[in-house]
């Protein structure tokens, strides 16, 4: 386990320099704490360029070099899907605290695995959800656990985009676990489980590319009470990108791409009101997991009050399962 400590500067190492690396490590640069340490890519030049950009002091062209330096104290796993677990244990078995881009692997059992070698090790490990932390998703949270506008009777939540087909696109290549559910479905998935916990039953339906990846999925989530969550993710079409709550007495809405900084609109008593939470249109909004992350980090815990290893478990178990029902295997 690396050193720790409240006032040191966080070291921290980038593994997968992609899109989401990109917004990650720009984000990293407004953080007082943290320090972009070390990067690592498939090639030197890719890693070179990358540090010279956000002014990283080391630049790797494998993952297995940036594991082994020992000045490394946390790493944020940005790697393909099918990557996930296999790069998680590396850093893992070296004492490196891992905060893992979601999914946190491709199915249950290997998320079991990486839970089972944090603990074994004794090292900080979390799903790298960033929605979880984000303000307005916390303000929601809240407003629904006080049930301000009494019980939620449905749900609605959708993320669809288009693409041109690419299958040398990770979105679109099947050996690094791409498709909408996992990339995307992923998130109106958390909004269910976040809110109204496991579901009873499930109904799921897909249409695939002739590859063999889902390119869209719907699904229904059943509740006691008759309480549903109609979910859906796309990458054939546009969709709002909202998550709706339907309650008793109002709505809450979460406007255009909900699971980044957006704005909510409640709707009650025939008022309609949007609450803009004043977030920095240059920070994208990983700080805030980041943020939480380092706290545990520096206080020597090991796993998030938040972001726990029951709800990652959970999460990935309901993917799973939507994904046994619609026949998508990897």
């Amino acid at each position: 386990m690396r050193e720790q400590s409240q006032t040191k500067k966080i070291k921290w190492g980038i593994i997968g320099l992609g899109g989401i690396a990109n917004k990650f490590a720009n984000d990293l640069l407004t953080i007082e704490g943290a320090e972009l340490y070390a990067v690592a890519s498939r090639t030197q030049e890719k890693a070179d360029e990358f540090a010279k950009k956000y002014g990283a002091t080391k630049a790797y062209a494998t993952y297995e070099d940036l594991a082994n330096d020992s000045n490394v104290d946390a790493v944020y796993i940005a790697t393909p899907h099918s990557l996930h677990k296999e790069n998680a244990l590396m850093c893992l078995e070296k004492g490196i605290a891992v905060l893992g881009e979601k999914p946190f692997a491709m199915n249950e059992k290997d998320v079991d695995e990486m839970i089972a070698k944090a603990k074994e090790k004794n090292v900080l490990l979390m799903e790298a959800l960033w929605t979880y932390f984000l303000p307005h998703y916390q303000y929601v949270l809240k407003e629904l656990k006080n049930k301000t506008f009494g019980n939620i009777l449905k749900i609605e939540s959708d993320f669809g985009f288009t693409r041109p087909f690419d299958n040398q696109d990770r979105l679109f290549n099947k050996t690094v676990g791409g498709g909408s559910l996992l990339d995307i479905g992923i998130y109106p998935v958390f909004a269910s489980l976040s809110t109204l916990g496991m579901p009873n039953t499930i109904e799921a339906t897909a249409t695939f590319f002739e590859n063999g990846i889902d390119s869209s999925c719907h699904m229904v989530f059943n509740y006691d009470n008759d309480v549903k969550a109609y979910l859906k993710s796309s990458i054939l079409e546009v969709f709002p990108t909202e998550a709706i709550f339907y309650c008793e007495k109002g709505t809450i809405k979460i406007n255009r791409e909900f699971h980044c900084p957006s704005t909510v609109t409640i709707i009650s008593n025939g008022k309609e009101e949007t609450l803009d939470f004043g977030y920095d249109s240059h920070i994208f909004g990983y700080k805030y997991e980041t943020e939480h992350f380092m706290k545990l980090f520096q206080e020597g815990k090991k796993e998030s009050d938040i972001m726990t290893f029951d709800f990652s478990r959970k999460l990935i178990k309901l993917l799973d399962d939507v994904r046994s029902l619609v026949k998508l295997e990897y």
